[in-house]
């Protein structure tokens, strides 16, 4: 399998059924997103929470109304520390990101970014290939295609076109596409056989009426034209996708797609604590997180301190009338 470069993330392609539609979006831009519990209903812009707890805490999440109202698809902060061994005391934040969103969300990372040490980003391309801000990617890629594509129909703006890879203490930490592609051949990984396995997991774990119920409102939304109705919808995909994205792993629990693109972040991570960095953020997909937390948990006897989230969409019926 001969990858582009760069890959502009994900090598996926576009399914028909409204199903694998749910899908494909959550890699394009989650590069798979998370299921969790809905939070309690406020209209609070950004949440704080508090945990000690080992399990693996959400990343993505539709923050309601009091009335049941989608508000907000938002995305995790999540903020650990290292408590023990030779980098105690260093931060580590998981930033999770979805690949296309609201322009004010992309502003607000920027900003927030110039506060770390080291940023260490996703992107499957070489480590000197760094996307320049507000420059469209396309030339044929069909990864860039589906997601021009899907970021004007739901009126968001792309990642890749608002943050600044440029800024100094970016880093890159992801494979490279020689590596992606050697680590898919070793794993006997096709686009065809990932997508059945997710699938396959996705209907072991959910009632025929679930499926049916989903497909209708994707569709819906889609025959509709309307781009609130449509990030509803696929917001809705990023909160049922847990179970499904297990059936990514191999017999040995392991991916391309996540768990290996993780271990080479974290090779990465460590390289920058050994060379005395002490505030780092890991700017990912949140798909990628649950595993992350458990390596920081086991690997760097780190702690969760707490979770912040942003918002990425607006889900308000005004949303797009609405300023960026």
């Amino acid at each position: 399998m001969r990858c582009p470069k760069p890959i502009d993330y994900l090598p996926v392609r576009s399914c028909c059924s409204t199903l694998a539609l749910g899908l494909l979006a959550s890699f394009l831009f989650t590069d798979a997103a998370i299921g969790q519990e809905k939070p309690e209903g406020t209209q609070e812009q950004s949440v704080r929470e508090s945990s000690a707890a080992s399990k693996s805490p959400p990343f993505m999440r539709v923050l309601e109304s009091e009335d049941g109202k989608p508000e907000e698809l938002q995305c995790a902060i999540a903020k650990y520390r290292i408590t023990t061994g030779p980098f105690q005391g260093a931060e580590v934040h998981l930033i999770g990101a979805v690949h296309v969103g609201e322009k004010s969300y992309y502003q607000r990372l920027n900003s927030m970014f110039k506060s770390y040490e080291v940023i260490l980003y996703e992107l499957v391309a070489e480590s000197t290939d760094r996307p320049r801000k507000s420059e469209r990617r396309g030339g044929g890629n069909p990864i860039s295609s589906i997601q021009g594509g899907m970021k004007d129909a739901l009126k968001l703006t792309f990642q890749l076109e608002e943050i600044d890879y440029q800024a100094k203490n970016f880093v890159h930490a992801d494979m490279n596409p020689s590596e992606f592609s050697e680590d898919m051949s070793k794993r006997n990984d096709g686009i065809v056989s990932l997508m059945a396995r997710v699938m396959g997991a996705g209907f072991a774990t959910q009632t025929s009426k679930k499926v049916n119920e989903a497909q209708s409102e994707m569709m819906g939304a889609m025959l509709s034209g309307d781009p609130v109705k449509l990030r509803r919808a696929m917001a809705k995909q990023f909160e049922s996708l847990d179970n499904q994205m297990v059936g990514i792993a191999d017999k040995d629990g392991k991916s391309t797609l996540l768990t290996e693109r993780n271990a080479k972040a974290f090779s990465v991570l460590e390289e920058q604590l050994q060379a005395g960095k002490r505030k780092l953020g890991v700017f990912y997909g949140a798909g990628h997180f649950p595993d992350m937390h458990d390596r920081l948990l086991r690997d760097f006897q780190a702690e969760l301190v707490e979770t912040d989230w942003v918002e990425a969409w607006n889900l308000r019926s005004d949303a797009v009338k609405a300023k960026p």
